[in-house]
């Protein structure tokens, strides 16, 4: 169900055109998300620590969802990764990428700093989401996060009564 509210009220301070995400989406236009974040019960229990974002089967290029600072850029296993620190706490990774970058380097909200690429898994040239996509972590404080709270309306909807 989409986000927003039914009849909606231009004095409620929650208007849903008053919202601004705090991040912008890493692959512009909005992606489809082709799975969820999913928080293990414990730590060291299996979940999905981020979302698999659409590139449309592509490589595509990706962009800095907020101000940071190049806190990793290199080859994790069999796929190149790309994280950024954003201050306060936050840090966001990015998987498989292909980048120029290297640690310390400052980026902006909206700066194109990586391709999409394809992840070579054992030998072969598929990504764990069965093509070409982009995982998108988030650690607050080294807890992952549900990406998803940085670029979507997450307050509660507010269902109004219909003007006769």
């Amino acid at each position: 169900m989409p986000h927003g509210r039914v009849g909606p009220d231009a004095s409620d301070p929650r208007s849903p055109s008053d919202f601004v995400p705090e991040w912008s989406w890493p692959l512009p236009p909005t992606p489809a998300v082709l799975r969820f974040f999913e928080r293990p019960p414990q730590k060291w229990k299996p979940g999905h620590r981020g979302v698999d974002l659409s590139t449309g089967g592509h490589a595509v290029p990706m962009t800095s969802p907020a101000d940071g600072t190049v806190s990793f850029a290199g080859t994790v296993v069999d796929r190149g990764v790309l994280s950024i620190d954003h201050g306060g706490g936050r840090v966001s990774s990015f998987e498989p990428v292909s980048t120029e970058l290297v640690k310390g380097q400052p980026v902006v909200r909206g700066e194109t700093v990586a391709t999409v690429a394809v992840a070579a898994v054992r030998g072969t040239s598929r990504s764990h989401c069965g093509g070409i996509c982009l995982h998108w972590g988030v650690r607050v404080d080294g807890e992952y996060v549900d990406p998803l709270s940085f670029v979507t309306d997450r307050r509660p909807s507010v269902l109004l009564p219909l003007r006769p």
